[in-house]
């Protein structure tokens, strides 16, 4: 069977079977094809909660379709590769959450969406990387702990100085291995590109950049500027969705070493498996788990994110 033998049939199966496809943006250009939505993590569990699908296949990692459960919990819900996991989401645990709560009683807990859904049980609101400015600025409250990404959590701070925001060691360690040196390096080599970072990004590396956002935003910056060279410092697959996107225009990745393996462990394959029955992880969450982890995201919403 050839890629496009095999997306014609999954096309035909998802329609025949009432299924809706939620592709994540660090999925690669074949995956892209057959999807019904791309995007970032939280604008996917939105779309799949408007679906009518009977079945939702995430083709992300596992905190991204526990969200997808928690906004649609009639639905049944798929990851379509079992061992994609989050480092980011892993690394801190609600009693770790616990025991600061009772350490810092005057603060409230600001959750990055990245987290498990039972981390999500003891934060107050959660945010998304697009959001986490608005959002805590709308917050009725100064005092804030924010968890996990300790880098996205520094970027924050510096443009909600009136807040006190306190940070816990913890990120995403694909953005992480980016440094400094490779971002000046990057720029004497493409002296006339944008550099477009996402705030997972260590400080230094995000203080270069001309631009700072999520994955959709970088995005969607590049489509509409007017330049024509971009050095992307996210995940690399984001530089070859974008040279199929603007062919007209330049991409280079900021470093050849930003790669999630986590998002590249789904195939092609895993997908076709999933449509025909035989293949993902189904998520099952109790109807407590769902609404106490529900809670955060609630209060991110009513706050505009």
């Amino acid at each position: 069977m050839t890629t496009y033998e095999m997306q014609q049939e999954i096309i035909r199966l998802k329609k025949e079977k009432n299924i809706c496809i939620l592709v994540h943006a660090y999925q690669t250009h074949d995956i892209w094809e057959v999807a019904d939505y791309i995007g970032d993590s939280f604008g996917l569990t939105q779309q799949a909660a408007k679906s009518d699908a009977d079945t939702v296949i995430m083709c992300g990692v596992q905190f991204m379709a526990e969200t997808v459960k928690m906004l649609s919990p009639q639905k049944r819900v798929l990851l379509s590769a079992p061992d994609a996991g989050c480092p980011m989401a892993e690394q801190m645990d609600r009693i770790m959450i616990r025991q600061m709560r009772e350490m810092m009683p005057d603060y409230k807990v600001v959750a990055y969406i990245n987290t498990t859904a039972e981390l999500k049980t003891v934060c107050d609101v959660c945010v998304t990387s697009s959001s986490a400015v608005k959002i805590i600025r709308a917050l009725p409250y100064d005092k804030i702990l924010f968890i996990p990404d300790c880098n996205l959590g520094s970027w924050v701070k510096q443009q909600v100085p009136e807040k006190e925001i306190k940070l816990l060691q913890g990120g995403c360690p694909t953005h992480a291995r980016i440094t400094e040196q490779e971002a000046q390096k990057a720029k004497a080599l493409h002296p006339d590109a944008l550099l477009l970072v996402h705030p997972e990004c260590r400080p230094e590396v995000t203080a270069l950049a001309d631009y700072a956002g999520s994955t959709t935003g970088i995005m969607d910056y590049a489509k509409k500027s007017d330049a024509k060279e971009f050095i992307i410092g996210t995940e690399n697959s984001i530089v070859q969705h974008l040279q199929f996107a603007c062919p007209e225009k330049r991409f280079y990745p900021l470093s050849k070493d930003c790669i999630c393996h986590n998002m590249r462990l789904t195939t092609l394959g895993d997908v076709y498996d999933c449509v025909c029955g035989r293949g993902g992880k189904e998520i099952v969450m109790d109807d407590k788990l769902i609404a106490d982890a529900r809670h955060c995201i609630d209060e991110m919403l009513a706050y505009g994110g």
